[in-house]
């Protein structure tokens, strides 16, 4: 309710600023000049947003990249340690098995 009342009052403003002449071609210059560096603005804005969604983009690949590495290290260590173990076992029963004779 507001916002209509305040469209109304700022219409009848325009109507009447244009109707007194008060409406000159330098005010209407200084509003296409305010639109064209909003538009401007804008459009700076909507490309540093997608560079910085390519960026995060790219991050999430190195990221992944990152994890599976990191996976396949784990793997290996694990590999390696259950041969670890498993000559441990080993040498402990002959160590075991030449004390008892």
């Amino acid at each position: 309710m507001m916002i209509k009342n305040a469209l109304k009052v700022g219409a009848a403003v325009l109507v009447l600023g244009l109707a007194s002449g008060c409406a000159s071609t330098e005010g209407i210059d200084a509003v296409r000049a305010t639109a064209d560096a909003a538009a401007r603005d804008a459009a700076s804005a909507k490309s540093a947003a997608e560079a910085a969604r390519a960026a995060a983009d790219s991050a999430a690949r190195a990221a992944a990249s990152a994890q599976s590495t990191a996976d396949r290290a784990l793997s290996a260590a694990n590999s390696a340690q259950s041969c670890c173990d498993a000559n441990r076992d080993r040498l402990e029963r002959m160590f075991q098995k030449s004390m008892s004779k």
